[in-house]
């Protein structure tokens, strides 16, 4: 029994080999002209289908989802401006590497520059932002044409999940009928038993579905004299640090690293989203325990002259959250090794003296096999004396015990300072940009709980961040707070809508403060006008309809008390919850500052 149509025979060929590759689940925004590829998903076995109203929150929905699974979950759209709606969550994949299909639906290609409705110039679409295009063919029954669809579709998995994983954008052109109905003649009958091949797919020795194509790769290795050369300049160094910036996958893995901090004695700066703030505790066991330091955003900008620079610095991942980081190694005459795997340059103060392209985790567990130096004491105790007195200042600001005249409603980083106390072991924690995910760097103090704390900072937008989060939950059965600003709430409010028809549970910790706080940071608040109107930008909405639009219990709270008893009420509770915080953006930068001058005035000593 051969397929009722072409149509239908290439859509599930394409579909049965993204499977075979590895795929599990997609995501679908309705349209017409997709049919074959929404029928041939909605068919297949083996894959869950999550459905998506509106394009760009399914794509952000694709997009969480990779980062939590490190595998592609394709996006299938009808052709016009619904594939144009994908682009915003496509360059933040390139850009931050993740893992990600497209399947556009397109016109005849005769419709092209013809003024027919709905028909937009789709090819190569997204720019250099993919990996990998590719324009398909027609729909053709043809035994080669098909097997060149089936390699097609293995090859594109293979793309996004390479080195460096990203985006690939395949072009899927279909003309009427798009519906499974009957053509007779347009698929020949005998197909299955002239070109079994492809019309099937392979077949493994034990009589089971294969991938038409098999792609191994291998792991980018440094060769013996780089890495001697590596080994030298670290055992020569007495104050090393060991630098981890964001990545999904903590980079390199846990026990690579920590392997590497004990034979070093290097401390190890831990971006909230590297994947090693959490997980390690606040230090590293061995014989003399090495910190894994969270606390650097507060403290680096003010230390004095008596504190010395680091000697060597071995850096992995993204660039770090923290501006004050950056800084603090720019300004430094450290010999800085960038370790990254597809040899990509992360690094935008250009002040990095070596370039390692190797994978990151067996580099780590390769120096810690070749390097027995221990570094200075006195440099790693310089660390754990900074990191103990500045999470004690920390903790009094949060608990309002630092200031008589300010207490904790005033400063919104006492909110990510809490749920990334309380967040539950092990929990997903997903942080919207602009103060959320500044906040956990400076205030999210190392722990031993395995929290993944993931966050959109490859173009590092607000765009998305609720829909990302839903697909980042929708892959574990792991608990899911989301911490957003209003701001960001607002945009993506259509992403709520897959708390339902997902089946998602979250926490999600909405901070209002009624525009947005980034701004206060910057010397555009000493012009008002038009700081207010223009880059504050007040909106004045309630977002306590969105509960009951979406089916979501709302509360307000407006005290650190009263918000850390409803998070742990909703994070012990199914469904979802979000859980309002009002406070104020310009007191909360005032009691930031004066934070600041605090820690100053006892670290910088």
């Amino acid at each position: 029994m051969t397929a009722p149509n072409r149509n239908t025979l290439w859509a599930d060929a394409l579909v049965e080999e993204l499977a075979r590759a590895g795929v599990e689940a997609v995501c679908v925004a309705p349209g017409s002209r997709s049919t074959p590829l929404t029928v041939a998903v909605a068919g297949h076995p083996d894959l869950d289908v999550f459905s998506h109203l509106d394009e760009r929150s399914a794509a952000f929905f694709a997009l969480g989802r990779a980062k939590r699974t490190g595998r592609p979950t394709p996006l299938i759209c009808t052709s016009g401006t619904a594939a144009a709606n994908f682009h915003p969550a496509v360059i933040e994949a390139s850009q931050a590497r993740v893992p990600m299909v497209v399947l556009t639906a397109d016109r005849p290609p005769e419709l092209r520059d013809s003024g027919a409705n709905q028909t937009v110039d789709q090819r190569k679409l997204y720019g250099d932002a993919v990996r990998w295009y590719a324009d398909l063919p027609e729909p053709d029954p043809d035994a080669r044409t098909l097997r060149s669809l089936r390699t097609t579709a293995g090859r594109a998995v293979a793309q996004a999940t390479g080195t460096p994983p990203g985006p690939v954008h395949l072009n899927v052109p279909f003309r009427k009928p798009l519906e499974p109905v009957e053509v007779p003649g347009d698929v020949p009958d005998d197909l299955p038993d002239s070109a079994p091949l492809a019309a099937e797919g392979r077949v493994d020795d034990d009589g089971e579905r294969s991938p038409f194509v098999r792609t191994a790769t291998g792991r980018p290795e440094l060769d013996d004299g780089d890495l001697e050369a590596v080994r030298r300049a670290v055992a020569d160094a007495d104050r090393g640090l060991l630098v981890a910036g964001p990545a999904d996958d903590p980079t390199p893995g846990r026990e690579a690293l920590a392997a590497l901090a004990s034979a070093t004695g290097f401390p190890v700066l831990a971006d909230p989203l590297s994947g090693h703030r959490f997980g390690h505790g606040e230090a590293i066991a061995g014989e003399d325990p090495v910190p894994v330091v969270g606390g650097y955003d507060g403290y680096l900008g003010a230390v004095g002259d008596d504190w010395p620079d680091p000697e060597v610095v071995v850096r992995f991942g993204a660039s770090p959250t923290s501006k004050v980081l950056r800084q603090y190694l720019e300004a430094s005459d450290a010999r800085q090794f960038l370790v990254d795997p597809a040899a990509g340059w992360r690094e935008a103060t250009f002040t990095a003296t070596d370039l390692l392209a190797a994978d990151p985790t067996r580099f780590a567990e390769r120096l810690a096999e070749s390097v027995r130096v221990g570094g200075d004491g006195s440099w790693r105790d310089r660390f754990a004396d900074a990191e103990r007195r500045y999470w004690d200042l920390v903790t009094d600001a949060r608990e309002g015990r630092l200031f008589e005249d300010a207490t904790a409603p005033s400063f919104e980083g006492a909110i990510l300072s809490a749920v990334a106390a309380d967040a539950p072991d092990p929990a997903t924690v997903v942080v919207s940009n602009s103060m959320p995910v500044r906040d956990l760097d400076r205030f999210g103090r190392p722990r031993a709980a395995d929290l993944r704390a993931l966050g959109n900072r490859g173009a590092s937008g607000i765009d998305g961040v609720t829909s990302t989060a839903l697909g980042a939950g929708s892959a574990t059965d792991d608990p899911l707070v989301l911490v957003t600003g209003d701001l960001a709430y607002y945009h993506d409010m259509n992403g709520l809508l897959a708390v339902a028809r997902c089946g998602v549970d979250a926490t999600i910790v909405e901070i209002n403060n009624d525009g947005g706080g980034i701004f206060h940071m910057l010397p555009i608040e000493d012009f008002d006008p038009p700081f207010t109107d223009q880059f504050r930008t007040p909106h004045g909405l309630d977002f306590e309809p969105t509960g009951d639009l979406y089916g979501l219990d709302f509360e307000r709270t407006t005290d650190l008390a009263s918000f850390r008893s409803a998070f742990e009420a909703s994070v012990r509770s199914a469904g979802t919850q979000v859980v309002e915080v009002v406070t104020d953006a310009e007191d909360s930068h005032r009691f930031r500052e004066r934070l600041e001058a605090r820690v100053a005035a006892e670290l910088g000593e």
